[in-house]
């Protein structure tokens, strides 16, 4: 790996990679490093790109890095990951891609990820996505994440689009057995003239299932988001569905609500709130001594945060 590759990982992974019980890089549509350990298994898959992530039962606090990273114009990469998570295992796994793109071909990165997760198996999931260079060839990212949660499962996934993504279209799906809990929070800032689409499709099956999905978008000059949500409760469940939207110069967000309950005992929630910056927040910040446009990007970094 050169300079660059490591400014990339630095990114989206943010951490020390020895620190990992497992990972997989891949570059430029190849795995280039590969780590496995008695209780992780990775394999490749024989018949697309892509691996399957394998986690025995009753691992405790293992992590899993699987970082993507792009540096030639021009390449479209499309991988399938599956992750089989045993029961009672507690895992972190650290995804996510950056693209360096100083061409005028478009570099795109299409992931797909299937989630399995055992009874009683818990996952913190962190993907983050970034693209950078010079060129106008654009940065494209299309995640697609697909959860399916046995009983007692719980899953927490943070979604985050730090800055320089053209275009994305966010695909997350979820299927919730019994008394299982699934958390998402999304965070995407977009600028120039991003387009960015997150759409969420979940199911609660079982009673006792809850889920909380937050999305938090900022857009910026002439940027575009649309958020959809469609939930479905089968059962005595509980969701909550939060959009939070800060737009800034000719930004706009849109947000697309569907919930649907099917059972009496269907408790279901969708918030939406969407608008500039509030002028009181500016000027108390102002009043410490920071200009407007200082003010401005520290509201920003913490609602993002």
């Amino acid at each position: 790996m050169n300079k660059v590759d490591e400014l990339l990982l630095e990114e989206v992974i943010g951490t020390n990679l020895k620190e990992a019980d497992a990972i997989n890089i891949r570059k430029n549509g190849k795995s280039i490093e590969r780590k496995i350990s008695p209780y992780i298994e990775i394999v490749s898959k024989k018949d697309k790109n892509g691996i399957d992530i394998y986690v025995k039962d009753d691992v405790k606090f293992g992590i899993i890095h699987i970082p993507v990273i792009i540096t030639e114009s021009g390449l479209t990469d499309v991988v399938y990951n599956d992750f089989y998570i045993g029961k009672n295992s507690n895992v972190i796994i650290m995804a996510g891609c950056g693209i360096h793109n100083d061409l005028h071909k478009d570099s795109e990165h299409d992931g797909i990820h299937r989630f399995f997760l055992s009874e009683n198996s818990k996952v913190k999931y962190v993907e983050k996505h970034y693209g950078e260079g010079k060129g106008s060839g654009k940065k494209v990212l299309n995640p697609t994440t697909e959860i399916y949660m046995k009983a007692g499962s719980s899953m927490n996934m943070d979604s985050l689009q730090i800055k320089g993504v053209d275009d994305t279209i966010r695909i997350t799906k979820g299927e919730l057995a019994e008394n299982t809990t699934l958390v998402i929070n999304e965070k995407i800032l977009t600028n120039n003239a991003n387009k960015a689409k997150s759409e969420f499709y979940i199911e609660l099956n079982g009673n006792g299932s809850s889920t909380h999905v937050t999305s938090r978008s900022v857009a910026t000059e002439d940027s575009y988001q649309e958020f959809k949500s469609n939930i479905i409760g089968n059962a005595k469940c509980y969701a909550h569905i939060e959009c939070d939207g800060i737009l800034k110069e000719n930004g706009c967000v849109k947000a697309i609500p569907e919930i649907f309950a099917k059972n009496v005992d269907a408790n279901l929630i969708h918030e939406a709130a969407i608008g500039k910056i509030a002028g009181e927040q500016l000027l108390k910040l102002m009043s410490l001594g920071l200009n407007e446009k200082e003010a401005e990007d520290a509201i920003i970094k913490g609602f993002l945060k």
